[in-house]
């Protein structure tokens, strides 16, 4: 539908609209730039943000993509899809306590599709789609830009004119090599910034189409204002930071469609001069407009609120220390420096980190402080835009002002801690879409010295070396995202306090089996954060390892003293406690690790090694039963089952379980080889060698598998055979106990039967 409120004639030739452009002041003007034919433009675009990530193809699944994809159950096919709409981002239930309210159903849901088609966990698809959605974002900044910088006008046929190539451009490639987008890029979790980014833009773009047949905002399409709608929603089914863009449009649509004096209209609303309501509020249809977007940015808040639930997410201290000071203060004082640190990463995107809680930046208490200064410094030139984009007698620099600051700030609101706590300091990620009025206002800041400047080549150049460095930087913080060792390790010299950071390179280290490594960070971690459980409980874990027992049992008691729900430390407790053989204790503590998480099969499993240990042998099988029944496929407990009932003499009820076992985890080499010595015992030879053989196809290298076969041929009678078991069980492993003294019993059996036949 389209309204139509004057009966004005656009004009009939395109040059005309060429002219009524040239009239107004052009940014392009004064840049000393490249012009390049908008289809090229784009081409170099795409091409130069591709080589800034491109070698991120290849990347692991680092930090938060192991939560987000690989631990998500809403990625695997026997989760229904209806699912999606009612868990957040890593796949809890938006109704839990525990849950961080975090709702991106579009997100995760590409991210099913990425394993669908993959067939498994294999990161190269999922880097490469995020690499893919950032070129694109990037090649659509070029049409966002040059109508930002150059405003928007629309040729007879109904062609949107760029009336700003060379700014357009610029900015464009700003904003394609910006360092700090690596994260949202590189790092897979960063696909909710990228998908909330591009409806964003769409959204913009399809608000700018309701303007096709404008002339000074005479007539508009009342769908594509729906469509804009639509995509905002769309936009915040991504990431939350989507649904700014309908304040944006409004924003846009009052400087650009209306031309708007916001400083003029403030005047004339405080006098009471009726003369406003000819300022273009009444007219033009904006206020039609403004209804629009209202509405429909409140039925989307009301509808994502009645999924999500009333309680705010849960977050701790560690995760944004400022908003529990008890000050209001020192609250106030600390989010503007937050604030005054995602300026200057956008200035200066230099030192990056994966991670900036935990005590990677300290509060600032008093005004003492000299970081104080920072906060002077971003009001300072906060203020100083502010004056200029209202006061500015000049309407193209009121225009471009107030469009770079609406983009730079309003986009950030969602993560200000102004209208509810969030669970982090700062992170890059969320200055995906604010930097946006960062190039905005880069842009025309180098047009104003370009005007100014003697020498315009020389500031061409020097811009383009902030290019050429930005893209460097891109590709080598692109290679640190690529592993996790590579990843935590950057960090150390950015926040060296940040206890999480030296968590994680500990926990890095662990896994890849250097335990005496891991141990330095891990203390190192313990001793900035005083109450890191997390840490604790993974030291402790090393240490019990270690045999270092009392010193684990203190961390782990510490752990669960700090945070008493800790069913993990707990459970690691009980096991030290059993080991020390407090075998009361240790129980005690595995149970209230159960207490605090009802489906915990390996805690089931520790508990059931402690009651067969005590040879409560019922109470052992029922622990591993519920093991079993929580974990299906929890081999140890299976094992544990069939090795105890053997043990016991109940050959029956092991070889029912067996199979049972099998049944459920039927490639399993030890289930194989428990179940064949129970079918052994029971005098199944056949079936006891087969299982032997195959789990020996499975795992060739198991001293025991060849020594327990050798057994089975030696009771058989097929005593060549058992020759050949016993001599390769004991080439793998000369100490093998028992096996020698079988071998040794073997031969002299053989030697008699040669003397005999002798």
């Amino acid at each position: 539908q389209i309204f139509n409120q004057h009966n004005a004639e656009a004009p009939n030739l395109e040059q005309a609209f060429h002219r009524m452009a040239q009239m107004e002041p052009n940014l392009d003007h004064d840049v000393s730039w490249f012009l390049l034919p908008s289809y090229w433009a784009k081409m170099v675009v795409a091409l130069i943000s591709f080589l800034c990530f491109a070698n991120s193809y290849d990347g692991d699944f680092v930090f938060d993509d192991s939560e987000a994809i690989i631990n998500n159950k809403d990625l695997r096919a026997e989760t229904p899809l209806g699912d999606l709409w009612y868990h957040d981002f890593w796949g809890s239930k938006l109704s839990s306590n525990t849950s961080h309210k975090s709702y991106r159903p579009l997100t995760v849901l590409t991210f099913r599709i990425n394993y669908l088609f993959a067939g498994g966990f294999y990161p190269v698809g999922f880097h490469v789609i995020n690499i893919i959605l950032h070129c694109t974002i990037s090649v659509l900044m070029v049409d966002v830009f040059s109508i930002l910088l150059g405003g928007l006008q629309f040729s007879n046929k109904g062609r949107r004119l760029n009336l700003a190539p060379k700014s357009s451009l610029l900015a464009a490639l700003l904003f394609a090599v910006h360092p700090v987008h690596t994260e949202c890029v590189a790092g897979i979790v960063g696909r909710a910034d990228l998908l909330c980014a591009l409806f964003f833009l769409l959204s913009f773009l399809g608000y700018c189409k309701a303007f096709k047949e404008n002339k000074e905002g005479h007539m508009f399409s009342v769908f594509w204002v729906l469509v804009s709608v639509v995509l905002g929603a769309i936009a915040m089914l991504c990431k939350e930071q989507g649904i700014t863009i309908l304040g944006l449009n409004a924003v846009f649509d009052a400087l650009v469609i209306n031309k708007i004096n916001l400083l003029e209209l403030i005047r004339k609303l405080l006098y009471k001069d009726k003369s406003w309501e000819n300022a273009g509020l009444l007219r033009k249809g904006l206020l039609l407009r403004i209804t629009l977007l209202l509405c429909g940015g409140a039925g989307i808040l009301y509808i994502r609120w009645r999924i999500m639930g009333t309680g705010p997410p849960a977050f701790t201290e560690v995760d944004n220390p400022a908003s529990f000071a008890d000050s209001l203060f020192v609250r106030a004082i600390n989010y503007n420096y937050y604030y005054s640190l995602n300026a200057w990463l956008l200035l200066c995107p230099w030192w990056l980190c994966f991670d900036w809680s935990m005590g990677c930046i300290p509060l600032i208490k008093s005004v003492s402080d000299w970081r104080i200064i920072a906060l002077a410094a971003l009001w300072f030139c906060l203020i100083g835009l502010i004056c200029q984009a209202l006061c500015s007698e000049d309407s193209h620099k009121r225009r471009i002002l107030t469009l770079g600051l609406g983009f730079l700030i309003i986009p950030f609101l969602p993560a200000s801690n102004l209208f509810f706590r969030v669970g982090f300091v700062v992170a890059e990620r969320v200055i995906y879409l604010p930097s946006i009025g960062y190039c905005i206002l880069f842009t025309y800041g180098f047009s104003l010295l370009s005007k100014q400047a003697k020498k315009k080549k020389t500031l061409a150049v020097a811009v383009l070396g902030i290019l050429l460095i930005n893209v460097m930087r891109c590709a080598l913080r692109s290679s640190q995202w690529r592993s996790e060792e590579q990843l935590f390790r950057s960090a150390l010299s950015v926040c060296p306090l940040n206890a999480k950071v030296h968590y994680n390179v500990g926990k890095n280290l662990a896994d890849k089996g250097n335990q005496s490594a891991a141990i330095k960070y891990y203390r190192e971690a313990v001793r900035l954060n005083p109450k890191y459980v997390h840490a604790m409980n993974n030291l402790g874990n090393i240490l019990k390892e270690r045999n270092e027992l009392h010193e684990a049992e203190e961390l782990l008691s510490l752990a669960v003293q700090i945070q008493p729900d800790f069913a993990a430390a707990w459970m690691n407790l009980g096991i030290v406690q059993n080991s020390l053989r407090r075998f009361e204790e240790a129980e005690q503590s595995y149970w209230t690790a159960i207490k605090h998480r009802k489906k915990y099969p390996d805690c089931y499993y520790n508990l059931g090694r402690l009651y067969a240990d005590l040879n409560r042998h019922i109470d052992a099988l029922n622990a591993w039963r519920n093991a079993t029944v929580l974990k299906p496929e929890h081999s140890l407990a299976w094992n544990n089952m069939i090795i105890l009932l053997d043990n016991t003499g109940n050959l029956a009820q092991a070889e029912a379980v067996g199979r049972e076992a099998l049944e459920l985890i039927p490639n399993d080499h030890s289930l194989m080889f428990s179940l064949a010595n129970v079918l052994g015992k029971s005098q199944k030879y056949k079936e006891s060698e087969a299982l032997f053989l195959k789990a020996i196809k499975a795992n060739p290298n198991a001293a025991s598998y060849h020594g327990n076969l050798a057994v089975l041929y030696h009771r058989w009678g097929n005593l060549d055979l058992a020759k050949k078991h016993y001599e390769v069980s004991l080439k793998l492993d000369p100490m093998a106990p028992g096996t020698k003294e079988n071998y040794n019993l073997l031969r002299r059996k053989l030697e008699q039967l040669q003397k005999k036949g002798g």
